[in-house]
């Protein structure tokens, strides 16, 4: 018998994404994120489906969680098509105490940012080890290919290094479902979150930084943890 052990850490991503799945409605559009705590999610979701009749449609952040979706038989619907989404599920980099997040590991968060805004609610799982007393980065920053030197530029004003997300398995960078290079920022500090994110997002040819302190009034963290779920916030 071929028994696949699962790790503490993937057993704790399992909780909250069972949990999250708990809060979908029938007739509700979700905002299905990227990333390997949203895919558990998706896998109770598709049982929901299948035991309960749930009817839902969802609205993806990338690729990936489309593909994903395609094959556990999700329906799917455009943003262009909705006029509302009454909540989202995603993940997160780094979480504080006050609920502002780093996304962008996955290179998804433009896509997920506009979701989020989108969502009546937003629902971030996550394992423990993504609690931080506060947020260090590194920040994911989406930029178009022609500015490349000088956000570069930009950014080492604001004290730290810089470097180009290389692919795996790639030659050359990280290329975004939206044609797009990712940069890693490492700041030497994140005094003020929310006020690095507008001024990263002002520099001409970004189109996103992975810093969210935007959504804290509408998000409900599920950590996954050995006795339970814990749920923060509203």
């Amino acid at each position: 018998m071929n028994i696949t052990a699962i790790s503490t850490q993937d057993l704790a991503k399992k909780k909250a994404g069972y949990k999250a799945a708990e809060y979908i409605k029938d007739g509700m559009t979700i905002g299905l994120g990227t990333g390997s705590t949203v895919a558990y999610m998706m896998t109770r979701l598709k049982e929901r489906i299948t035991d309960e009749g749930l009817s839902v449609f969802g609205v993806t952040t990338s690729i990936q969680t489309t593909m994903r979706a395609v094959n556990l038989g999700i329906p799917l619907i455009g943003l262009e098509q909705v006029e509302k989404i009454d909540l989202t599920v995603d993940g997160a980099d780094q979480i504080d105490p006050e609920l502002r997040l780093i996304k962008g590991r996955g290179a998804a968060h433009v896509r997920e940012r506009i979701i989020a805004d989108a969502s009546a609610r937003l629902i971030i799982v996550a394992d423990p080890s993504k609690i931080c007393p506060h947020l260090t980065g590194p920040i994911p920053i989406e930029i178009i290919p022609f500015s490349l030197s000088h956000v570069i530029c930009r950014l080492m004003e604001l004290d730290g290094t810089v470097t180009v997300r290389e692919g795996v398995k790639k030659d050359g960078p990280v290329i975004s479902d939206n044609g797009n290079i990712v940069l890693d920022f490492f700041p030497d500090d994140i005094p003020d979150p929310s006020g690095m994110e507008t001024t990263i997002n002002m520099i001409p040819g970004v189109v996103s930084c992975g810093i969210f302190t935007e959504f804290t009034d509408k998000t409900t963290v599920i950590i996954g943890e050995q006795d339970g779920p814990r749920i923060i916030g509203s």
